[in-house]
């Protein structure tokens, strides 16, 4: 049987990286050689080596962060909340140690217990490793200032790297998702959940910069907070320092699903003059509209000529735009080819089921529009990835504040570690956290003194070739 070459994946080929050999399995069967395993209880074990690690990286991240000033950011902005002169551990330094931990792919405090072993992870805490009950009643201290300080902190490493790149154009998807709470953690009541309907959660808010890869915006919100008017406030923030950071210049293309089809929220974007891009919420009217609306436009055709997927400016206005002086522009997408999204079925006697969009962007065709908003899919890995590799998911504890500290903390590492591989590790910079992970941060090392000098010994990180 044949195998196919040059693969479309091939780029996730990752042994290279650790330093591993390619499978030599054509070159042995030429041979006629067969693998055999050999007796495991023949390899003499030494457990006399106090000195090992199995995060060496974590040195490298560590001065990368100081030389980036990080260090000194976290003790400006938290040492006030331990000044007692009998303070052993200061709250700046307990704020590296959880990022090391989370960093670590550690995704409670209570991972400080299977790393205090650890050579390394002992030496860069400070020689002593404080008691898990330390972290979880400094995770107690935050009030609302703090967390608002924390947050500033978070969005500050991606506006910074916004930046330093001037864009000229970006995009900020905006989403919230569900985290289902399985304890008696405050502001986790029951709410929207479709895979644990009835089950307490909390109902987190992200916003993303897709061209750096890094969070913009955050907040820990009760389970039974839906995105509404309410929310605008925050969003209308976040998108203020993202155009701090990028210039009037830059061109801010702002992606929301079905929740954003709210007049006020839609108003205040295109005050902001931002271009919106969201799911329209379908109600009778504006299915009837779509329904009825004459002509459409074919975007694509099959091998017979007939047209597969058609585009159309509907027009049609809410009651409630006319009230927010709001005239958004209406885009619907009908298609045969069902693959993506929602779709609705209006005409009995055509093979189509229809999309819609909204947006304030009139200067890009129908077809465009939804291929800009089918792109804010990303978000999604992004916050599978932060539920599976950072597990913001996870509650430390009862109080609310400190659960929003430690999501805080969590979002905080992600950007850093983001940072950390697009400075250090460009070429592999948009591998998944636990690929990276393994290849930059989780690596064998030990730890050696000599001539009053701490050497770490270590494996080397092989990068890949280039992208095409």
């Amino acid at each position: 049987m044949e195998t196919t070459k040059n693969t479309p994946s091939i780029h996730k080929v990752r042994r290279d990286v650790r330093g591993g050999k390619r499978g030599q399995g054509w070159k042995l069967q030429a041979t006629g050689t067969r693998v055999r395993r050999p007796d495991p209880g023949r390899v003499r074990m030494d457990v006399t080596e106090g000195n090992m690690t199995c995060a060496a990286g974590l040195v490298e991240f560590g001065a990368f962060l100081r030389e980036r000033g990080v260090d000194g950011l976290l003790r400006e902005l938290f040492h006030h909340m331990k000044v007692d002169p009998l303070v052993v551990y200061p709250m700046e330094a307990q704020l590296r140690l959880m990022i090391d931990l989370h960093i670590a792919g550690e995704a409670r405090p209570f991972g400080l217990e299977a790393m205090a072993h650890d050579a390394l992870f002992v030496h860069l805490a400070g020689g002593h490793v404080p008691s898990v009950d330390i972290l979880y009643d400094d995770l107690q201290r935050f009030g609302p200032e703090e967390l608002v300080r924390l947050e500033e902190l978070m969005t500050g490493i991606t506006l910074d790297r916004l930046r330093r790149k001037r864009p000229r154009l970006i995009h900020v998807d905006i989403d919230t998702t569900v985290c289902p709470m399985f304890g008696t953690q405050e502001g986790a009541v029951p709410g929207p959940n479709p895979r644990y309907p009835g089950r307490p959660s909390y109902h987190p808010m992200l916003a993303r910069v897709a061209e750096v890869d890094g969070i913009c915006g955050a907040v820990l919100r009760p389970g039974n907070t839906s995105f509404g008017e309410a929310d605008v406030p925050t969003i209308e923030r976040w998108l203020e320092r993202v155009r701090e950071a990028v210039g009037p210049d830059c061109v801010i293309r702002v992606r929301i699903d079905a929740a954003g089809d709210c007049a006020l929220l839609l108003k205040k974007l295109h005050a902001l003059g931002v271009l919106y891009y969201t799911k329209a919420d379908i109600t009778q009217d504006l299915a009837d509209a779509i329904a009825w609306h004459t002509p459409w436009n074919s975007v694509s055709h099959d091998a017979d000529g007939r047209p597969t997927r058609q585009a159309a400016t509907v027009m049609f206005q809410r009651k409630v735009w006319n009230e927010q002086a709001l005239f958004p522009r209406v885009v619907a997408l009908r298609s045969r080819d069902r693959d993506n999204g929602k779709q609705i079925f209006l005409w009995q006697n055509l093979d189509y089921t229809a999309q819609c969009w909204l947006t304030n962007d009139t200067g890009c065709t129908e077809d465009d529009v939804a291929a800009i908003y089918n792109d804010r899919a990303g978000i999604e890995p992004v916050i599978g990835e932060l539920k599976g590799a950072w597990c913001i998911g996870k509650a430390p504890s009862a109080s609310f504040d400190a659960n929003h500290a430690a999501f805080l903390i969590k979002l905080l590492a992600h950007n850093l570690f983001r940072w950390f591989l697009a400075q250090r590790f460009e070429r592999i910079a948009y591998w998944k956290t636990p690929w990276a992970r393994r290849a930059t941060i989780l690596r064998p090392g030990r730890l050696v003194r000599s001539g009053r000098r701490l050497t770490l010994r270590t494996t080397e990180v092989v990068m890949p070739p280039l992208r095409c």
